[in-house]
This record gives structure tokens, C-alpha cells and sequence, in this order.
């Protein structure tokens, strides 16, 4: 048994990123079978893993993938423990048996809409690497008057503190439907001084969309995000709820990242019954006992059994 490297057992697991592993490995908080983890080191089923003396499950034995879609509020913080004890989105996740949820990338504290949470600690990490291109797609309600020459720029790309960025898309929209955004209020009417847009971007560095607004002195004072992926933010979940990704959308979502889909069971085949056989049916009930029997040795109607002669 080969084994696999413990910093991706333990991610896998949804315990930590790996680079957080790695730290914790360098800082002899993990031990395998009671011996201090090193870098690299491989594990296998059996093994008995701590992490500051805890216990833990690792990818041998975890759930089955989760992913849910959390719908952020305006006010609430993509973190696990805040010091000033803000409300953060991780509160009223369903508890794991093992592992625990992570946010796929974030959103800021004034950013609403479409959250991804899942306990695969290998999914979340694709779901959110730069050569993925994984699109996400916002809602952006703007103060002022964005003109032709502005758009240019904000598509071929601007130079921003970390580098130079653009948006893929970026278009008019139309005012996102209450049911979408229940923090929204009565700003943006028709005759208003704002303006909504539909934007598309390939990465998820930190408040990139507002940044590249304000590159034009331009005020985003809405920002939802309406889709990550193949996924919808949809109707039916209220704001600071959330709900389990169905079947065909958890394949959706993992066929975007490289991952195989799961193979559909297969259909049974239908029985055939030989030519003919219809026919020997009594009445619609298709029983053993109800079929006619067939003597196959008897002779035709009029069969004597003579056989003439061939001429000699």
C-alpha cells in the first residue's frame, strides 16, 4: 500500500488547506501513530492521525461529497470565529460526522448572493485555482453613467494594485428580481442615478469587481453574485439559508473541474418473447398458465402419414 501524502489526506478530508497542513506538520502538531508527522510523509488506512492531540478521520473513511449553496446576506463575514463577534455564514451549516465545510473563495462583508460550501477539501481547491477559469458571474448595480471609452478599458483591462485585470463580460442588466435579493431596497428605479450590470469574470481575487470600478472612479453600491460555475443562485432560498446541490448539478459541478461524473446505473434490458408468442396469449394476461399449449410433434389436419414413392 502506497499511501497517499498526509497534507492531501487531511485536505481531502476538509480539514485544513494544504499549505495550513504543511504549517502544522513543520510545527509538530501532527502525529501518525504517535510519531510527529514530516513533510510529505504518507499515510494509509489504519493509520492513527492527531492534530494537537484530537483524534481525526482521514480521506479513508470521509462522508460523501457535499455542496451546498448558501445565499450571504448584506452583514455577514466568510469566516469561522470573528473577534467582534459578527455573524459569519459558517453558524447554521448542518453539522459533519467528520471533516468540516469550506467556503468555495469568498465574498465581502457589503457582497451578497451565491455562496458554494463543501466538505471536499479537493473540489473546493479546484473549484477555486486560477487554471480552472471557473466563471462567476454578479449583478452590479452602479452610481453614475458608465460611457463606451469606460467599457473599453474595463474589458481589454486595467492595472490594478496586483496586477492588471478585466472583466470577460460586462453589459447592461436589468434590476435583480426582489426574490434574488432580499437586501435589496429602492435604489436604481427607473429615472435614478444608478444603473445595473451584468459582469463575468474568470477569477476570484479579493473585491476585484468593485476595484475595477473605482479604477473608473465609478461607485458600486450593489454587488450580487448571481453564479459560480454551471451553478445558479435560482429562487426558492432565502438569504442566510441554503439548500444541498441536487444530482445533476453536484455532476455538473465536478465535471467543470475535471472530475469523472458518476456512471448512471443501467436501464434493465426489456425480456422478448419469441415470435408468435402474443398470439398464444389468452385474453390480456400475460401468465405462464394463461398461454396456450402447443403440441409441436402433432401432425396437420388430414395427415395420413402416407408417403408416395419417387419414381424409379
Amino acid at each position: 500500500m502506497s499511501g497517499e501524502r498526509i497534507q492531501k489526506v487531511l485536505a481531502d478530508a476538509g480539514l485544513a488547506s494544504r499549505r495550513a497542513i504543511e504549517t502544522m506538520v513543520a510545527e509538530g502538531r501532527i502525529k501518525v501513530n504517535g510519531e510527529a508527522a514530516t513533510a510529505g510523509q504518507k499515510v494509509v488506512a489504519g493509520d492513527r492521525i492527531t492534530i494537537d492531540g484530537r483524534m481525526v478521520r482521514h480521506s479513508y473513511a470521509k462522508e460523501a461529497t457535499r455542496v451546498l449553496l448558501y445565499k450571504k446576506r448584506v452583514g455577514e463575514l466568510v469566516t469561522r470565529d470573528d473577534p467582534e463577534g459578527r455573524k459569519t455564514v459558517f453558524k447554521k451549516l448542518p453539522k459533519l460526522d467528520n471533516g468540516r465545510w469550506i467556503a468555495v473563495g469568498r465574498l465581502d462583508l457589503n457582497t451578497s448572493g451565491l455562496l458554494l460550501m463543501t466538505n471536499d477539501g479537493e473540489l473546493a481547491r479546484r473549484l477555486t485555482h486560477p487554471s480552472y477559469e471557473m466563471e462567476r458571474e454578479y449583478a452590479v448595480r452602479v452610481l453614475g453613467t458608465i460611457t463606451k471609452e469606460t467599457l473599453d478599458k474595463l474589458r481589454k483591462g486595467v492595472e490594478l494594485e496586483d496586477g492588471p485585470a478585466h472583466f470577460d463580460k460586462i453589459e447592461p442588466g436589468e434590476r435583480i428580481a426582489p426574490e434574488l435579493d432580499d437586501d435589496g431596497d429602492d435604489e436604481g428605479r427607473i429615472g435614478s442615478a444608478n444603473t445595473w450590470w451584468k459582469v463575468t469574470l474568470k477569477e476570484g481575487r479579493n473585491r476585484e469587481v468593485r476595484r475595477l470600478f473605482d479604477s473608473q472612479d465609478l461607485k458600486v453600491s450593489r454587488l450580487i453574485r448571481v453564479r459560480y460555475g454551471p451553478i445558479l443562485l435560482g429562487r426558492g432560498v432565502k438569504s442566510s439559508g441554503f439548500r444541498d446541490l441536487d444530482r445533476d448539478e453536484l455532476s455538473a459541478l465536478r465535471a467543470a473541474v475535471g472530475f469523472e461524473a458518476p456512471k448512471k446505473a443501467k436501464e434493465p434490458r426489456e425480456r422478448r418473447s419469441r415470435p408468435g408468442a402474443e398470439e398464444r396469449k389468452i385474453g390480456d394476461v400475460p401468465r405462464r398458465d394463461a398461454i396456450k399449449k402447443i403440441d409441436r410433434k402433432a401432425k396437420p389436419e388430414g395427415w395420413t402419414g402416407y408417403k408416395p414413392r419417387k419414381p424409379e
